[in-house]
């Protein structure tokens, strides 16, 4: 009897542990790209990407470019060195959303562009109630005004001087609290192109593992000068990244940027991730001046005291304690980042103890999201991966070429790495992501470029099945989306804090729309919106799985 007895009480336990497994991995995605019709394929230089230009992937954005509700795609494209010479080659794709599918309309829509592309920023940066978007590229980078229709100018004559920079991420907000939307580039290097427009099959003299030879830097190459430009009533771009003082950490080399009020002091901060060089953050005195606080605030390096591969970065609160977190994407060999928020810009390492530390050992990270991905009031956490050098397959160490991507279910302030369903067994070498329900289903969808392939559209599947509130911000003034307003829900008697800010991750933009999960909660107690001017309003009793529009109402003027 004793011998059945355990025998039973060990069925019993390994029937629960299944159960208890099964809920644990209920989030799942599927690889939609094909029966979404995305037939885009991203070009990145030659095959053994010889020199840095080649190896950093091309980024992607989830927008409504035509106004009617839905999410369109828009991929940059990078080139080839014979390609940028003669100015052809494939160009960046725009697609529009028809419901269930994408259509390519980029002939029509006045975005073909055929530069070497990196990132992509989307804003209503002239405050006409359109979205337009911002390219970061080599060389100069583009702006393409929306003109409403579906269609796009280049803005040439808003962007004014610019350098030859490899250029990043860049993010669009209100750095000076003036109602209209300001632009913040990263660069990554000073990189000369010129010889090998002469000579393409010129050989680049650095030396990796087991004598492979791989391109050179970012170390002992020039950093890129970092830029910030202040947003003329919507007309032009003024270059201030002096008189804001931003100017002093241009020896870096900066690839992810995000904006946040840390402070919570109302004017916006700004952090960069920044490869191979201390991360910064850039603290808003709130009169058009920032200072570095990294190193004071505990972001700069890890708990060890050691600058890191910053790549790709995300803010949120993942521990429902009302203040935005930091997660940096970090190289192969190094651990991922969380820094915690503390508070009064005081973070701490968290990653050991939040159990993302172990499984980011062996993948080198891209793009990152922050996100409910189960819809049950936590923030879950996505990373995009894949290596910079195809020659460590043929080395044998520093982890494969291609990778795949991984999602991390949030319980409690805790992390574990579930399986994620058949679109996070894709390997490929990712690089740029971007969140949005592009299928208006109720959760939320993850779009990943791939070097040399195509991307990858990861549909949630489920996550609809609990309880979620959508909202909308419209701003009264030229900030049409409301970016860097703060939203608050309160439901199942925890408040969840997002910010408005599309630019995150790692070359791309994600849906400016905010999603929060309500779990299996028929309504949100009440939603409040603090906008940059400082007003607050506040809706009561919101019933789940609506989209709720605000709007923001105008301050008097003294």
């Amino acid at each position: 009897m004793l011998t059945i007895s355990n025998s039973l009480i060990c069925s019993l336990l390994l029937a629960a542990c299944i159960v208890f497994c099964a809920h644990a991995d209920e989030i799942a995605f599927s690889d939609q790209t094909r029966e979404a019709g995305i037939d885009f394929v991203h070009v990145g230089g030659g095959k053994g990407k010889g020199f840095i230009l080649e190896g950093h992937g091309s980024g992607a954005a989830f927008f409504d470019g035509d106004g009617d509700g839905d999410l369109d795609l828009y991929f940059v494209n990078g080139s080839t060195f014979v390609d940028y010479a003669k100015g052809t080659g494939s160009s960046n794709r725009y697609y529009r959303n028809e419901g269930s599918r994408f259509v390519d309309t980029t002939d029509e829509s006045g975005l073909l562009d055929k530069d070497w592309g990196a990132g992509v920023a989307v804003a209503d940066y002239d405050g006409d109630g359109h979205r337009d978007i911002y390219v970061t590229n080599y060389g100069a980078n583009s702006l393409y005004r929306n003109k409403g229709d579906g269609s796009f100018v280049r803005a040439v004559d808003a962007l004014g001087a610019q350098g030859d920079d490899f250029s990043a991420s860049a993010a669009f907000f209100d750095y000076d609290n003036d109602g209209d939307l300001d632009l913040y580039v990263s660069n990554y290097v000073a990189f000369d192109i010129a010889p090998l427009l002469e000579d393409p099959k010129m050989q680049d003299p650095c030396i990796y593992l087991g004598g492979l030879r791989v391109f050179c830097g970012p170390v002992g190459l020039p950093g890129g000068r970092d830029r910030l430009y202040r947003n003329e009533n919507g007309l032009a771009f003024v270059d201030v990244t002096e008189a804001s003082g931003v100017g002093i950490a241009n020896d870096y080399y900066g690839l992810g940027v995000v904006a946040e009020d840390f402070d919570l002091d109302g004017d916006l901060d700004l952090f960069v991730a920044n490869d191979e060089t201390a991360n910064v953050l850039w603290q808003n005195d709130g009169a058009g001046l920032f200072r570095d606080v990294g190193v004071l605030a505990g972001v700069a390096f890890n708990l060890d005291g050691e600058e890191e591969s910053g790549m790709g970065v995300d803010i949120g609160d993942y521990d429902l304690d009302g203040d935005g977190d930091i997660f940096v994407t970090n190289f192969y060999g190094e651990t991922n980042t969380l820094y915690r928020n503390d508070g009064g810009l005081n973070f701490v390492d968290a990653t050991a103890n939040s159990g993302l530390a172990a499984p980011s050992v062996e993948y080198l990270g891209w793009g990152t999201r922050f996100f409910d991905a189960d819809n049950d009031g936590d923030l879950d956490l996505f990373t995009a991966n894949g290596h910079v050098y195809p020659q460590v397959d043929a080395a044998g160490a520093g982890g494969g070429y291609a990778q795949r991507n991984q999602i991390f279910r949030n319980d409690g302030g805790l992390f574990a790495e579930v399986d994620g369903g058949p679109g996070l067994a894709v390997e490929a070498v990712s690089r740029g992501s971007a969140s949005g329900d592009y299928d208006g289903d109720g959760d939320l969808d993850i779009l990943v470029t791939n070097v040399d392939a195509a991307p990858t559209l990861l549909r949630n599947e489920g996550g609809n099945e609990r309880n979620w509130l959508r909202v909308e911000l419209e701003g009264g003034g030229a900030n049409r989306q409301g970016i860097g307003a703060r939203v608050t829900v309160r439901a199942n008697g925890d408040d969840q804090v997002r910010t408005v800010n599309s630019a995150s991750g790692y070359l791309g933009a994600n849906e400016s729309d905010l999603h929060f999960g309500l779990g299996d909660g028929a309504r949100a107690e009440w939603v409040q919106v603090q906008w940059l001017g400082g007003i607050r309003d506040t809706v009561f009793a919101v019933p789940a799985k609506t989209k709720l529009l605000l709007r923001e109402r105008m301050q008097p003027k003294n």
